[in-house]
């Protein structure tokens, strides 16, 4: 039995020996794959950098107040909302993040970026020493604003008080500390695509469209998320709980504001009150600070915009 086990093992061994060859070689160029495909990709090249100089820091002013900059990235605890230190904690499923400080202090802020890393790291979510940010900051909406924007973003910017002082870290357990992965969630959900007018409606719709959807980012709160957390397509807009679990964010899909009209939506924007007479709070009232601060046809075109969204039931609650 020994003698002709012996004999038996050595030749089904020799039979079988491939397999885990296989397995190995197919291992090593799976993370090879994994590894080039999860590489971050920068939107604009080296050769590009010219374009984003000399920006016109008073229309930067209004991509800035439309981005909705300062709601996150102001320092707390004080008044001015042109002072960037960052440093607000943002809870999240994945941990906390806690937002950088964007001022132009040159140590602690982005003081030292030219306009084209502001432009990949706003439309491609790539850092400028070449890392993966976090969807936290919302690059999904950005990748579509129009290039020259940022570069007027930065101008706007650079003339802003420097704030020292740097955020701690982010608090995030792995695997979340690995922003490798990143790269694939980017693969699936990130479209550069630009908004390109749609001329089966007016001008004022296209640009609500472009304000809401690119700038204003109105989806990454007022949405659900799917199982790889990004933004679900059948709850877009339709509302649903707070990035921070405590609480709901309305439907604002015709759904559950179509007997609003086009003034309702534009007085929300500039007063903060609703048409029966509530005043939002939050962080909504935070984003009408800004969007009271834009040009009025501006309030009309994201009010017409949302208005003629597709009516969405809000999602059921847990």
């Amino acid at each position: 039995m020994t003698v002709s086990s012996s004999g038996f093992i050595s030749v089904t061994w020799r039979r079988l020996w491939p397999l885990p060859a296989l397995l190995l070689t197919a291992g090593i160029f799976a993370g090879i794959a994994t590894w080039v495909l999860s590489a971050p990709v920068r939107a604009f090249e080296e050769s590009e950098e010219l374009f984003f100089r000399n920006g016109d820091a008073a229309r930067g002013e209004q991509v800035f107040l439309a981005g909705q900059c300062a709601s996150c990235h102001a320092s707390p605890g004080q008044s001015d909302r042109t002072r960037l230190g960052g440093g607000l904690p943002l809870a999240s499923p994945f941990g906390a993040f806690n937002v950088p400080n964007i001022s132009p202090d040159p140590i602690d802020g982005i003081g030292r970026w030219r306009g084209i890393d502001l432009a990949n790291a706003l439309m491609s979510g790539v850092s400028p020493d070449g890392r993966h940010y976090y969807p936290a900051l919302p690059y999904v909406a950005y990748a579509r604003m129009r290039p020259e924007e940022v570069r007027d973003l930065m101008a706007y910017l650079r003339g802003l008080p420097p704030v020292a002082g740097r955020p701690p870290p982010h608090d995030l357990p792995l695997p979340f500390r690995l922003r490798r992965g990143i790269g694939l969630w980017k693969r699936l959900f990130l479209d550069r695509s630009p908004l390109t007018d749609d001329p089966s409606h007016d001008a004022a719709w296209n640009r609500g469209r472009y304000l809401v959807e690119a700038q204003l980012h109105c989806a990454e709160c007022h949405s659900t998320r799917n199982l790889l957390y990004a933004v679900s397509d059948d709850t877009r807009h339709a509302g649903g709980p707070d990035q921070e679990g405590t609480g709901l964010v309305p439907n604002i899909t015709p759904a559950a504001i179509g007997h609003w009209s086009d003034d309702d939506l534009v007085v929300l924007l500039t007063t903060g009150r609703t048409p029966d007479l509530r005043q939002v709070a939050g962080s909504m009232a935070d984003v009408v600070r800004n969007t009271a601060a834009l040009p009025e046809p501006d309030r009309r075109a994201i009010a017409a915009y949302v208005r003629a969204l597709p009516a969405r039931p809000s999602p059921d609650m847990p």
